[in-house]
């Protein structure tokens, strides 16, 4: 038995999806093993690590003075190094069932405006977690070849992929990227919009999970066929009490007008920068969606609307990076000619 085949009885190699409000961790041969929040909560006192994921989630915005619940990823960047270290660390160990000799290869998605600066923060983190090769490819890539796009053949696809940090707009055409722009207006942006439309309009201040919550329930991005409304708890600014009150979709549709019709312009932008080969392609094909963002109630419609062509959301729109991402494990040819050098 040859050090090559002792080595592949060990590696078990990885794709990350290392994205600002979720990674997710696809194992080669077995699939996505790690599906949880990209938080960390730490106990300043004592410098330890005290959840991760799901459970530091459920801390956020409830944790004593002690322990502070981190994203160490900003807009689709780390913005904390020592914290995403940790992060990768524990994911990529729950990933392989706690062993701790493993060395895998592993394959992580980044924005595709992302500076050499950021892109060293990506591989270092991963060389820290002990990774023994990092390959980085463009989430956009990653997303379209997750939706089942034909990347490789020479013929146009538009992917628009709308995570927490970040939205990703590219045209992709013989396994390469022909147009690409990230803006940094996503899911997380829209939450905060929600938060501020709420302060101004009723001087409530709401947590940032609460905001999730009604942009999941409310959040739209085209106007319902019959109107939905909910009730939103949180504290009076100037009374300084608990109090609740009652708001409905099209309120909530006003306060994410703004970020949506950021996404919109882009997609316009890329439409305009696209080879006139390509984008006839694209208007047989249309647009596909993925991302969190995908998920906004009506958005495809608002699309479709503003564009006119085709707006299709991919099956599994929160996976699909990390899915495109566990192919390109098997496919290594098609790494090579993705990866960002």
């Amino acid at each position: 038995m040859n050090l090559r085949s002792l080595f592949s009885m060990f590696s078990s190699d990885l794709a990350i999806d290392l994205g600002t409000a979720n990674t997710l961790v696809y194992v080669k041969d077995k699939g996505i093993a790690v599906n949880e929040p990209s938080i960390v909560a730490i106990n300043k006192s004592t410098g330890e690590v005290e959840a991760v994921g799901r459970e530091a989630k459920e801390m956020l915005g409830r944790t004593p003075s002690n322990i502070v619940a981190i994203r160490p990823l900003k807009d689709g960047v780390i913005a904390d190094f020592k914290v995403t270290e940790k992060m990768l660390n524990y994911f990529i160990q729950k990933a392989h069932n706690r062993k701790t000799f493993v060395h895998p290869r592993i394959v992580i998605g980044v924005p595709s405006e992302i500076t050499q600066v950021e892109k060293r923060a990506v591989q270092d983190s991963a060389m820290r977690a002990k990774a023994s090769e990092v390959y980085l490819v463009e989430q956009a890539m990653m997303a379209a070849i997750g939706a089942g796009l034909p990347i490789t053949e020479p013929s146009g696809s538009m992917i628009v992929d709308i995570g927490g940090g970040t939205t990703d707009i590219a045209v992709i055409s013989l396994a390469g990227i022909v147009y690409s722009r990230s803006v940094r207006v996503a899911g997380n942006e829209m939450d905060e919009a929600i938060t501020a439309y709420l302060k101004r309009k009723y001087n409530l201040l709401i947590g940032e999970r609460t905001a999730e919550q009604i942009k999941i329930e409310l959040g739209s991005a085209y106007p319902f066929e019959k109107p939905a409304s909910m009730e939103v708890k949180g504290r009076h600014l100037l009374e300084g009490i608990p109090t609740t009150v009652s708001i409905d979709d099209s309120e909530i549709r006003d306060a994410l007008g703004e970020c949506v019709s950021t996404i919109l312009n882009a997609i316009h932008v890329a439409l305009e920068r696209t080879p006139p080969e390509l984008s006839a392609d694209i208007s047989d094909r249309g647009i596909v969606l993925t991302g969190g963002g995908a998920l906004l109630k009506n958005l495809d419609k608002r699309i479709r609307e503003d564009t006119g062509l085709a707006v299709s959301i991919a099956d599994q729109p929160l996976e699909s990076v990390c899915l495109g991402a566990g192919r390109m494990l098997t496919d290594f040819d098609l790494l090579r000619r993705v990866a960002i050098e």
